[in-house]
């Protein structure tokens, strides 16, 4: 039975660990507040730059066009799926429905003949990815947004994407992702990128939720 002191030990040990948590938490919970002003700030840039780039489509004389990036290459055989996860877990099903949701993509397609090829962000992805279609997978790039987005990130993806194209390494390319709606949900979006649509569709398949139910 322990003695009296090793309570008091005990006792104290726990109130220690109690504030240490309680710090933790608070670091915690000041780092989701930047993260979720972040994410709404960007939104309204988002959502001007989609429409921007849905007219310039919806005017654009397909015959003259100069940039296949806008209207393709006339060909729809090959599919790259652009799939955007955290590098990080202990996050519910913020990455499992993603990877689950381009698993479901991935049958779809090559059910109806398409060559279907992944470029993933995050290390999740990868993992999660890895075991079943790891062969389809030709680059993943990790440690994206760190300590935020900036510019150099989406340059890197975006420089990569017009190489692949440039080689005909794919003609449709589609980004799956987490569309934010709040700190606890989040919607599976499957979203068109290449070409651009005259109306970007975007396909929300379920909502997340901090839980993963």
């Amino acid at each position: 039975m322990p003695s009296l002191k090793d309570l008091r030990k005990r006792i104290g040990s726990v109130k220690s660990t109690r504030k240490i948590t309680s710090a933790m938490k608070m670091v915690a919970a000041s780092k989701l507040r930047r993260a979720q002003e972040q994410a709404e700030a960007a939104r309204p840039y988002s959502d001007r730059l989609e429409e921007m780039m849905e007219s310039v489509s919806a005017r654009m004389d397909k015959a003259d066009a100069t940039h296949p990036l806008l209207v393709g290459n006339g060909r729809s055989d090959k599919e790259l799926l652009v799939v955007f996860t955290s590098d990080r877990g202990l996050c519910g099903g913020f990455n499992t429905h993603i990877a689950k949701e381009t698993k479901n993509v991935i049958k779809r397609l090559q059910s109806e003949g398409k060559d279907v090829k992944l470029l993933v962000i995050g290390k999740k992805g990868r993992d999660l990815l890895q075991r079943e279609y790891g062969e389809l997978i030709i680059d993943t790039f990790t440690d994206i947004g760190r300590p935020r987005p900036n510019f150099e990130d989406a340059n890197r993806i975006s420089q990569k994407l017009t190489t692949l194209f440039d080689k005909g390494d794919f003609d449709i390319s589609r980004m799956i992702y987490n569309k934010f709606k709040s700190v606890i949900s989040q919607d599976v979006t499957i979203q068109q990128l290449i070409p651009v649509p005259e109306a970007q569709e975007e396909e929300s398949v379920r909502v997340v939720d901090a839980q993963g139910q």
